[in-house]
This record gives C-alpha cells, structure tokens and sequence, in this order.
C-alpha cells in the first residue's frame, strides 16, 4: 500500500426532507480509508432503503490494506454482486406493483494526491477548486442523453416529463455499467458527493459558496439549511471531503 501523504477529513449527513416518510438514501463516510460513498435508493416503501443499505454494507466489507487500483477493482465487483442480488429481487418480486428495487451510487477513493470517482446513476460528485465548482460525474438520466444525443439545450431538456427518469442505477438492469474519473487532488480543494435531492433544491453558487467554508462540517450545515429553507421534497444527502 502506497505511503499516504494527505491526511482526509470529511462531514457526512442525510434527511430524509419534508415530503417523504422515510429515508431511502445512505451514506458511508470513512475518511480514516479514503472512502466515502452515497448512494440514493429507489423503488418505493422498504425497497429503496434496503438497495442503498445494502450497497453500504457490502462497501463496508471491502479490505482497505490494498493499492488504490486494487480497491477500484473491489468496488467494482461489490456493485455487480449488488446488482446481482436486486436484479434477483425484483425478478421474484415482479408480481408486486412495488417490486422495483435498485440505487444510484457515487463513490470516492483516495490515497495520497490521487483520487477516483465512481458512479451510476444521478448522484453527483463536485470538486471546489480555486473559487470554482466543478461538476466531475455526468449524470446517467434521459435529461443528460437528450442534450447530449439530441443537442437539446438544458432548458429544453428539463421541459421533458420524463427529464429526470434514470438510464444506470445498481440494479437496474443485468448489466450495470459504471462511470469512472480518476484525478489528482490538491491542498485547498474539497469535494462533495451528494443525492439529487440536494443539488435540485441548491443553485450552483450556493453549493459553491458552502465548500468555500473553513470546515467541512460548516460546509454541510450550509448546505442543509439551503435544502431544507427550500421545499425539500425529496431525501437529501451529502458527503464533503478535504485533504
């Protein structure tokens, strides 16, 4: 394992809003093993908890004493075992109207100055970097597509009424298919992995203006209040992370 030269710290939180009766995202935050994730669930009642739940807990088995590639390797085969066992799921569970059961994921790994981002899905990864704000996952929903495979413009797009419908999430189809930027991190920047119930309800320059705070922990209580000032009508998670 290579010698780790940066010393992580990071703030973890998640709500479940002001609409929903419960909280179907979930949240890991082991800056101890340069490892953070979030993940949002989806399928409705207990299903959706229990797809972000279980991503958490396999996440958690992972061994930490590897190299950074060897560990993007152990990701990787975790989310198609998870995809795996919700495909199964809702293979059996087909009969029931709600038998959907799957998660997006946003992960990141670090070790020293280097760092990778994984995901599926519209969970987002931001890098704050010299007063600007970055968006490094590419969200995997229609709205992306159209603009990108039609040049719609955003507004455009967003007008769809299926804009926001997913095309990758853990257990959505039999082959999940992952995004992956590896990238190298400097002193100053902060990173921040959070569900799309935060970044609908919080303008860029406000997320901006939180991750430009002294801590981490003052950066994620700026950026519930700004979620929850708002209608929140959806579960709400972040992760902000600083070497």
């Amino acid at each position: 394992m290579a010698e780790v030269t940066m010393l992580w710290q990071s703030t973890a939180r998640t709500d479940k809003g002001k609409v929903r009766k419960r909280n179907e995202d979930a949240v890991l935050d082991l800056p101890e093993r340069g490892l953070w994730v979030v993940a949002d669930g989806m399928g409705g009642h207990q299903n959706g908890a229990l797809a972000s739940r279980l991503i958490i807990e396999e996440m958690l088995e992972l061994p930490d004493q590897l190299s950074l590639d060897e560990r993007l390797l152990g990701v990787r085969d975790c989310l198609y075992r998870v995809n795996r066992l919700l495909g199964h799921d809702i293979t059996v569970t087909a009969d029931r109207p709600d038998s959907i059961m799957g998660s997006t994921v946003v992960i990141l790994l670090a070790e020293g100055e280097r760092a990778i981002c994984v995901w599926a899905g519209d969970s987002r990864c931001y890098l704050w970097r010299s007063g600007r704000l970055f968006q490094l996952s590419r969200d995997h929903c229609l709205m992306q597509e159209l603009m990108e495979e039609q040049q719609m413009s955003a507004e455009e797009a967003a007008s769809h009424p299926s804009a926001r419908a997913l095309t990758r999430a853990v257990g959505a189809n039999d082959q999940l298919m992952l995004d992956v930027v590896d990238f190298t991190v400097y002193p100053g920047d902060t990173l921040l992995l959070c569900s799309d119930g935060l970044y609908q309800d919080v303008s860029r320059a406000a997320i901006g203006d939180a991750l430009a705070l002294e801590s981490t922990g003052h950066a994620v209580q700026r950026l519930f209040k700004e979620a929850l000032d708002g209608p929140a009508r959806d579960n709400i998670s972040a992760v902000v992370v600083r070497p």
